[in-house]
């Protein structure tokens, strides 16, 4: 009973915590559906920037008065938290990036410019958001470094029976812990493994799992860990990297100037010690000081419950919408809620994506629609856009039913 009590939210009352999801749009109560690209912010979050502004407003590790300390302080408590969230080894290995894409550019540029050459292979997947292939590619032009690229299985996750050859040689391995379109969720753990066994470095986006599924870097065997404030409830404009302590060490900057340095001389400077190594600059010290207050408010829910509502709610669309609307409705991703989070990409008939969307806009659901910067997952689904539905901890059933009446106007409309 009490694990039952654990695994169980109240999506309808935790939806009171976050202002946004109390108005009306087009005079009727809106239906957030896109947590995939941003979560809404709750109370407490937009409570802790505000009093960071209000009340203690000062930069942060360089003023010897009494509000820049506490600013210092609940920035750095802010490390620890991220720290204890993911189950990371020390604060030192958290770097504070302004998003995930800024996290996986720092390893590209910082990490692969030192350690790969010409002719090393980065294995890669067919579902990157491009934030986790374009960086790659642009290593690759740089040092002369060659992708190679994972595809699907035909239950839309991971194709692993090649994955022993496809790792040969490989230096470098990057993929994403959930897809944010077709929401699967590969065999972490297996890869890294394999990985590790042919003497690679695994980073992982983060960017969708981190908000939904119980975390712990030791667990998922990965190097790197990139992932965003924004998807987890805090604000945008911050971001985190966890990188294992020694290759961060090992690691040289990534940007230079203030803060990143112990010593500057004219003839060179001496970096500063992990983290602040690679945050250069003033920092986004409210956002960060958000993130603090969005970890909070996920760890008194607690991750486990959040992870089984996700599942609970995805298996009721994967049920509700195909039921409604039979093969018109096209949903990409694995059909097993174990392998995939809340992430519902779909086409409807040949209406195109944008149309959908801007008819549900008319009914107040909020989906997303276009390639969602994953142009060769696209290719590789045979589509150009789809429609994107994605759910939270403050989503409930009537969201998915709201989302299914919606799409009944849609069929009606374009007839």
């Amino acid at each position: 009973m009490e694990l039952n009590l654990k695994l169980n939210l109240d999506a309808s009352t935790l939806k009171a915590d976050f202002p946004l999801l109390g108005r009306e749009v087009n005079g009727k109560p809106i239906v957030y559906l896109d947590s995939a690209a941003t979560s809404q912010k709750p109370q407490s979050v937009l409570d802790a920037m505000d009093d960071y502004y209000r009340s203690i407003n000062a930069n942060v590790h360089r003023g010897a008065y009494y509000i820049a300390d506490l600013a210092t302080t609940a920035m750095e408590e802010t490390r620890s938290k991220v720290q204890r969230f993911i189950g990371a080894a020390s604060p030192r290995e958290i770097i504070l990036t302004k998003n995930a894409t800024e996290a996986i550019n720092l390893v590209a540029h910082s990490w692969g410019r030192e350690y790969l050459s010409e002719g090393d292979v980065i294995v890669t997947t067919i579902m990157e958001h491009h934030a986790n292939i374009v960086p790659w590619h642009i290593l690759c032009a740089d040092r002369g470094t060659r992708l190679r690229w994972l595809n699907l299985n035909v239950n839309g996750n991971l194709k692993l029976d090649d994955l022993d050859e496809t790792l040969d040689g490989a230096r470098l391995v990057v993929l994403s812990a959930m897809s944010n379109v077709l929401g699967a969720i590969p065999p972490i753990r297996q890869i890294a493994d394999a990985a590790h066994e042919k003497g690679a470095v695994v980073v992982l986006d983060g960017a969708q799992f981190v908000p939904h599924l119980p975390t712990d870097v030791a667990e998922l065997g990965a190097d790197f860990l990139a992932f965003s404030g924004h998807k987890m409830c805090g604000p945008t404009g911050i971001g985190v990297l966890w990188g294992r302590e020694d290759l961060l060490e090992a690691m040289p900057p990534f940007l230079g100037g203030g803060e990143m340095i112990l010593d500057v001389t004219t003839e060179g400077f001496l970096p500063n010690d992990l983290p602040w190594k690679f945050e250069a600059g003033t920092p986004p010290i409210a956002e960060a000081i958000g993130l603090g207050a969005a970890v909070d408010y996920l760890a008194d829910i607690g991750m486990p419950a959040i992870r089984e509502h996700d599942r609970k709610l995805t298996a009721y669309a994967l049920r509700t919408l195909p039921g409604r609307f039979g093969d018109k409705l096209n949903i990409h991703g694995p059909a097993d809620t174990s392998e995939r989070g809340g992430v519902l990409s779909f086409t409807f008939g040949d209406i195109h994506a944008h149309d959908i969307s801007q008819v549900l806009d008319g009914e107040a659901v909020c989906v997303r629609a276009g390639h969602h910067c994953a142009k060769p997952l696209m290719d590789t689904l045979g589509v150009t856009a789809t429609a994107r539905a994605s759910v939270y901890l403050y989503n409930d059933e009537s969201d998915i039913d709201a989302l299914a009446d919606a799409l009944e106007r849609v069929g009606d409309f374009f007839g």
